[in-house]
């Protein structure tokens, strides 16, 4: 059970809104990270921005990168 609370409705926040809906679009439903920094929309869109950033940058070929997710999530011991 998780100690943070999931917000699963965006509650009519705009933010949420694009966030929850772009996530669904891709992924088939919200992250539950996205869930979690859900409570404080702000940092959900700085958080997201950064991600963003990170893919654009460049620093690794685009077929490598969710191959680096997957191994991530694997030593975590997420399932992905």
């Amino acid at each position: 059970m998780p100690r943070v609370r999931e917000i699963e409705d965006e509650g009519g926040n705009p933010t949420l809104a694009r966030i929850f809906a772009s996530e669904r679009e891709v992924f088939g439903g919200v992250l539950n990270t996205t869930k979690v920094y859900a409570h404080c929309p702000p940092i959900l869109e700085a958080a997201k921005q950064l991600s963003a950033s990170i893919d654009k940058s460049g620093l690794l070929p685009a077929a490598l990168v969710p191959l680096v997710y997957l191994r991530v999530a694997l030593l975590n011991g997420c399932p992905f």
